[in-house]
């Protein structure tokens, strides 16, 4: 039986947003009315400057946690630079308690762990400061409850490729144990995730794609065949 969502849809009301907003100027968004979660996990795919993590991150602080990352204890900001999005979001839930739940932001996780040493440290916290970025991300994640809602905004890039396969077997476990992820990545192993809904933003807007059909899988795979020959011809572009 499929576990309910504890996100079952996303609405944005435009009206809320001023008619001079950047929001308004960026393709895959406005357009948006409506978003629909049915998988367990759904992953967030396209170039940069997208709308990616701003949506991502108007969906956490719709959710309540901090823009910055954290969970919704964490009430740290070390810069303002959020977007009104959130405003304008309003989640429809689902039926089932949700007992966790955490955003991860890569670039923040250094003051994430910051907060946790200084400010819930009860003697049983890791230091993750001690840690490497990416193992310190890893050892927090896999401590995390299995009945929560996980939003992480390219949690690769402080991942190996082998550490990103550590992760994704991770994130599948617990899905199947009946947490929810929503992932706005890059990495062609992580959009790799089983049974994963992938959206892709787009000029024309928001639409699901399957995993070949990414520009992340297209390229990696082009270059790993073509490795000799497609640099031969991007660096004579350059000259």
């Amino acid at each position: 039986m499929t576990k309910d969502r504890f996100i079952r849809q996303l609405q944005i009301d435009w009206n809320v947003i001023p008619p001079e907003s950047y929001l308004r100027d960026i393709p895959a968004l406005r357009s948006l009315e409506t978003m629909d979660f049915s998988h367990a996990v759904t992953l967030f795919a396209g170039e940069n400057g997208t709308g990616k993590s701003t949506l991502l991150e108007g969906m956490a602080q719709a959710c309540g946690f901090n823009p910055e990352g954290g969970t919704k204890n964490f009430h740290f900001s070390t810069y303002d630079d959020v977007s009104e999005l959130h405003s304008a979001i309003k989640l429809i839930r689902g039926t089932r308690r949700q007992r966790h739940g955490f955003f991860f932001r890569a670039e923040s996780f250094f003051n994430v762990a910051s907060v946790i040493l200084n400010e819930y440290d009860d003697g049983k916290q890791p230091d993750y400061h001690s840690q490497s970025h990416g193992e310190s991300f890893l050892n927090f994640i896999q401590e995390a409850g299995e009945d929560g809602l996980y939003l992480m905004d390219e949690p690769e890039a402080a991942l190996s490729p082998q550490r990103q396969l550590t992760l994704l077997i991770h994130i599948v476990k617990m899905a199947e144990r009946g947490a929810q992820f929503v992932i706005a990545t890059h990495s062609p192993i992580l959009l790799g995730i089983p049974d994963a809904e992938i959206l892709a933003f787009t000029e024309d807007g928001i639409h699901p794609v399957s995993y070949e059909e990414t520009e992340s899988y297209r390229i990696t795979r082009l270059f790993v065949e073509n490795r000799e020959r497609m640099l031969e011809h991007l660096l004579k572009e350059e000259e």
